[in-house]
């Protein structure tokens, strides 16, 4: 069976070639119920609209880039599932090039994706830290996970110190008032902030940290493991560990079941990310706070599109995060 035309569609519909073309693109001259008339036919016919031809006619390719330095594909992943969700309704596909935070290695992908003539470009970071702007390109470029340091630049973020707002607000509703904090590299913009976070709430309460200050360390289960062995012998009173990621949360459930410290009835634990593989095959399963990256990658589809439409935005977006709750914590009793 041949594949439907536009010719097909059009003759169908009752209408001219040009009419059926400007119905199916949206055009604003056409009228309502002819436009229903022309999808109509579309739809019996199971007609797609050649991509190259549209592109023709456009001057877009209906492709656009997602550049990452992100090697694990933890945060650049759901970034890039959200994007393509926003982008499907549309018939846009995205390529993904991976740069492996390398400078050199993300030009050479940077020319290959302008060669291939995409539409806009979502450039995702490997942490959440001020990154070098690409400078001026022909197409519109957003920036998701990681800030551009150009404030003529559109960066979308999430909101790291809300995090460890959320984290600690979530603890001290569960009767917690001897909390402490262990995280990972204090060079992280990300460290930094979520430990911010966690005091400023602590001190709304009149609290303090327990241990007296915040454990930085490594972003590792080591990390998590030695830092919790640390703090009990400093703390053996603790209550509540915000641990500054999954990874490092996983750490101190190991050494919290070595001492045979139940988790949540004596200390309850918090993590970040909400790494599904950690988090959801701990034991107990972690309590996290998810940085909803797949909506990340939505809106950075929605605001690339809205440039690609001639609606450009600048400065830095800033997305709240949300609280998934597991077994590991629960009300002190």
């Amino acid at each position: 069976m041949s594949r439907a035309t536009l010719r097909d569609v059009a003759k169908l519909a009752g209408v001219s070639v040009a009419t059926a073309s400007k119905a199916l693109n949206g055009q604003p001259q056409v009228r309502a119920q002819t436009r229903e008339r022309v999808v109509r036919a579309a739809e019996q016919l199971s007609f797609s609209p050649n991509t190259l031809a549209q592109g023709l006619i456009t001057q877009r390719s209906g492709t656009v880039g997602l550049l990452t330095s992100d090697l694990e594909g933890r945060f650049s992943i759901p970034i890039l599932m959200g994007a393509e969700d926003a982008f499907g309704s549309d018939q846009t596909s995205v390529f993904l090039c991976d740069a492996r935070g390398d400078a050199i290695r993300e030009k050479h992908h940077l020319r290959a994706l302008l060669s291939r003539r995409v539409d806009g470009l979502i450039v995702v970071g490997a942490r959440p830290d001020t990154r070098l702007s690409l400078g001026e390109l022909p197409v519109p470029v957003v920036y998701a996970y990681a800030p551009s340091d150009d404030p003529a630049d559109l960066s979308l973020v999430t909101d790291n110190v809300g995090g460890g707002r959320l984290a600690i607000d979530h603890l001290i509703r569960c009767g917690r008032r001897r909390i402490a904090h262990i995280t990972g590299d204090p060079g992280y913009s990300a460290a930094q902030d979520r430990a911010r976070g966690a005091v400023e709430r602590l001190a709304e309460d009149g609290l303090g940290l327990a241990g007296g200050e915040v454990w930085f360390g490594m972003w590792s289960e080591a990390w998590g493991r030695g830092a919790t062995r640390m703090l009990l012998e400093r703390t053996p009173e603790v209550d509540a560990i915000f641990a500054g990621s999954d990874e490092i949360a996983r750490g101190v459930l190991d050494v919290l079941h070595e001492e045979r410290i139940e988790v949540p009835s004596r200390v309850a634990v918090i993590g970040f990310d909400n790494w599904s593989v950690l988090a959801g095959n701990s034991r107990p399963p972690l309590t996290t706070i998810d940085l909803n990256l797949e909506h990340l990658g939505r809106i950075a589809a929605q605001r690339l599109s809205a440039a690609m439409d001639g609606e450009p935005a600048a400065g830095v977006e800033t997305f709240p995060v949300r609280l998934i709750t597991r077994e590991s914590t629960a009300p002190l009793r």
